[in-house]
């Protein structure tokens, strides 16, 4: 079990709230309110053991999604670990295991066929919506060609992959009912320097979690691409299409089903490609984006993010579009109602 109540006593003094409390007395009690979450909804993977986790399963079904753009040289590897290690007789945790390919120009879609996954082409899933460039368009394009009651997601850069990371996450959905949303939790590090990674993580999105939403700061890795969820609730909640999509369906799941249906499990050291500082300027701004529309639901004022590079002339600017489209929740497509309804 894992606790962090040392991160949360800190408390602002003298002030009032909107409702006459002092912020102090406020305080306090929103953050024993994430104390309580942490000791009963944060796990190490060892807390349920695959014997348990199978035991749980019954009649539950479960899908893997490896969202995918140009990762032939690390998709197989987890499709393959996946198929080893949960996917066999002796060992049936995965019912589904699917790559939705956004396009890569690289041998992605052979290598992940080749392990075993069934591939489905991004622009191939609900083409009377025309497309756009986003992991989240992926993965809400995904629950149309999936079928699992439980649904997983692993972002398909992951290096030195382990089963526990689909484990860990599957796990407390099937033995635990009250549990509707699971995120991993791991050590991040960037190059040989452990626990720096997830820069986006600590300087955007953990400031807006804390400022705005302080009941989801007990989350770890809030921005982490690996997670699961039951159906049922996913297909109620819109995808930002592109780097938003993580924080926006915790902020949006809080919002459905309440704090003490989220979880957490750590699985030990997520190994992946990290981005350039500029890229992460892009993903920052998106996330930042999908924050403040859940907090007004109103219009940016300049939807762009005008980034410098040093060029022969001096800094030149480069800009580029901040995601502002969300896709609606899945239960109101027709598409996938009638696939429901067959």
């Amino acid at each position: 079990m894992h606790r962090a109540s040392a991160l949360f006593k800190t408390v602002t003094e003298g002030f009032e709230g909107g409702d006459g409390r002092p912020i102090r007395e406020m305080e306090i009690t929103l953050l024993e309110e994430v104390e309580r979450w942490l000791t009963r909804r944060s796990w190490s993977v060892s807390d349920r053991p695959l014997e348990r986790v199978l035991a749980a399963k019954r009649g539950t079904t479960v899908s893997v999604v490896l969202p995918a753009l140009n990762e032939e040289a690390t998709v197989g590897d987890i499709v393959s670990v996946i198929r080893r290690e949960l996917m066999t007789e002796a060992v049936p945790l995965v019912d589904e295991l699917v790559v939705i390919d956004s396009g890569s120009t690289d041998r992605t879609a052979e290598v992940a066929a080749a392990a075993g996954a069934r591939v489905v082409a991004r622009d191939d899933i609900l083409p009377r919506i025309p497309a756009v460039p986003g992991k989240g368009e992926v993965l809400w394009r995904s629950l149309m060609v999936t079928s699992g009651d439980v649904v997983c997601f692993v972002d398909a850069d992951l290096r030195d992959f382990s089963a526990d990371f689909v484990t860990g996450i599957v796990g407390p959905l099937l033995t635990d009912p009250d549990v509707d949303f699971v995120k991993a939790m791991y050590d991040r590090p960037f190059g040989d320097t452990p626990g720096q990674g997830g820069r986006v993580t600590e300087l955007v999105a953990r400031p807006l979690l804390n400022l705005h939403w302080p009941r989801l700061a007990g989350f770890v890795q809030p921005l982490g691409g690996e997670y699961a969820a039951r159906r049922s609730l996913l297909e109620r909640l819109p995808f930002p299409v592109g780097y938003g999509v993580e924080l926006g369906l915790l902020v949006d799941a809080l919002h459905t089903v309440g704090l003490d249906a989220l979880a957490q499990v750590d699985v030990g050291v997520r190994k992946h490609r990290h981005q350039d500082g500029q890229a992460l300027g892009r993903m920052a701004a998106a996330i930042y984006r999908t924050a403040q529309l859940r907090l007004s639901r109103g219009h940016l004022v300049r939807p762009r993010l005008t980034q410098f590079e040093r060029g022969a002339a001096g800094f030149e600017p480069r800009t580029y579009a901040v995601d502002t489209e969300e896709r609606p929740p899945m239960a109101g497509i027709a598409e996938y109602a009638q696939r429901r309804v067959a």
